[in-house]
């Protein structure tokens, strides 16, 4: 039996401001934006050539509403792997993406938080290359 994680949902306020950060900001691709019934829309972004993407789910009721922006409590919420750290965290810093600590060196790679436009954390990391 193969598996794999292909999806993870993240709740929006908007799919429009969604996309327009994820495609924009981050440099992701649009994979899917497909109406569905009552104004839902399925849209999936993802970092060019990944394997994996998200899933941009508008928000229904107070209780998902209330979740916008804080889907792990508060702690990071989603890692993105890059090859040339230096490269992304200087194209996201100048696009306006708010890093909420200098890059640090650690043992498993170089890493720093940000966050995306709902306040979610995110780790952007460049793994060391075990040989």
């Amino acid at each position: 039996m193969s598996q794999r994680l292909n999806l993870t949902t993240l709740l929006v306020d908007e799919y429009d401001t969604a996309i327009e950060f994820f495609v924009g900001k981050l440099g992701f691709e649009l994979r899917d934006d497909i109406a569905l019934v009552d104004g839902k829309r399925w849209v999936v972004v993802a970092p060019h050539g990944a394997a994996s993407g998200l899933l941009l789910a508008r928000a229904v009721g107070d209780r998902q509403r209330e979740a916008i922006g804080d889907q792990s409590g508060g702690r990071v919420f989603l890692f993105l792997e890059t090859d040339d750290f230096a490269r992304d965290h200087l194209a996201y810093s100048q696009r306006g993406i708010r890093f909420v600590e200098p890059p640090r060196h650690q043992p498993y790679g170089i890493v720093a938080v940000f966050e995306d436009l709902y306040g979610n954390r995110w780790d952007l990391i460049e793994p060391v290359t075990l040989t």
